[in-house]
């Protein structure tokens, strides 16, 4: 299938490598030119505008936030400009709801199709092709895309042809990762304190009844202290906590927990925590037990 792809930050560089390995003809676009090259030697287009990206049957975009995906999309020679006639718009980030409703219409206004289809999963499973895709917006367009989602993940969940709540899907599971983070700092700033070893503690907990893959992964992120380079950033966290009570709010859904998580990720990223994995909110708890 001939499709674009618009931004290779650390999670588009691997969806797009897959795409190019599972042999569709791939067109990428990054307004830093010097992540092309290596998509470029295993077989990619390079775009020289975003325009170039649009103009196969369907173009991706992975992009950090709302204004990004506002830029790319409304502004001048971008996705909605260029894209033909019943072209497929999906797009991969975790945006608000109302934006997600926003470009399902415009797109429609266009004669074009507009899929929400955000990820779960980090960098390292970008890479290895083992995302979980959440797809919604028009069937036959999701029909189309399917192909390029098993080429980037393992399994696609589909929910329906409201674009929109693919995005509320997306943010409400951003909120349950946070809150397990939150619980893991706490718990384990409780044990250290009393002298028990973090890692011999998360052994126990992912041995047992809390064996999956969101306490393994950022139980060891926080037993390990290990916060850069991170595979996702404190201010994208942050967003998504945000956007999740933007959403909650509309809804009239009281969040006590997402309040909290806007808190502490914000006192992360007051206190110079800018760069560091958002896991790194995780380890407050260790410093408001006076722990080093």
């Amino acid at each position: 299938m001939k499709v674009g792809f618009i931004g290779l930050g650390r999670m588009g560089v691997g969806m797009a490598a897959n795409l190019v390995t599972a042999g569709h003809e791939v067109t990428v676009y990054n307004r830093s030119a010097i992540k092309l090259q290596a998509l470029v030697e295993r077989g990619a287009q390079a775009a020289a505008r975003l325009a170039d990206a649009c103009r196969g049957e369907a173009v991706f975009t992975m992009i950090a936030d709302d204004a990004a995906v506002e830029a790319v999309v409304f502004g001048e020679g971008g996705v909605l400009a260029s894209l033909r006639e019943q072209a497929i718009h999906a797009s991969l980030s975790t945006i608000s709801v109302a934006l997600s409703q926003r470009l399902a219409a415009a797109h429609a206004t266009a004669g074009q199709r507009f899929v929400a289809a955000p990820v779960f999963g980090r960098p390292e499973a970008a890479a290895a092709a083992k995302l979980f895709v959440v797809a919604a917006g028009p069937p036959d367009a999701v029909e189309v895309c399917l192909p390029l989602f098993e080429a980037i993940g393992q399994r696609t969940f589909r929910f329906g042809d409201q674009a929109h709540l693919a995005n509320l899907i997306k943010l409400s599971g951003n909120f349950l990762i946070g809150s397990v983070i939150e619980a893991l700092g706490e718990a384990i700033a409780l044990v250290n304190k009393a002298g028990v070893d973090r890692l011999r503690y998360l052994e126990l907990l992912t041995s047992t009844l809390f064996k999956a893959p969101v306490y393994e992964t950022y139980g060891r992120l926080i037993a390990e202290q290990k916060f850069e380079p991170a595979g996702f950033a404190a201010p994208l966290g942050f967003k998504d906590i945000r956007l999740a009570l933007e959403a909650a709010e509309s809804l009239r859904v009281p969040m006590p927990l997402g309040s909290l998580l806007h808190d502490r990720l914000l006192t992360l990223i007051a206190g110079g925590g800018e760069a560091l994995d958002w896991s790194a909110i995780g380890q407050l708890s260790a410093r408001d037990a006076g722990l080093a």
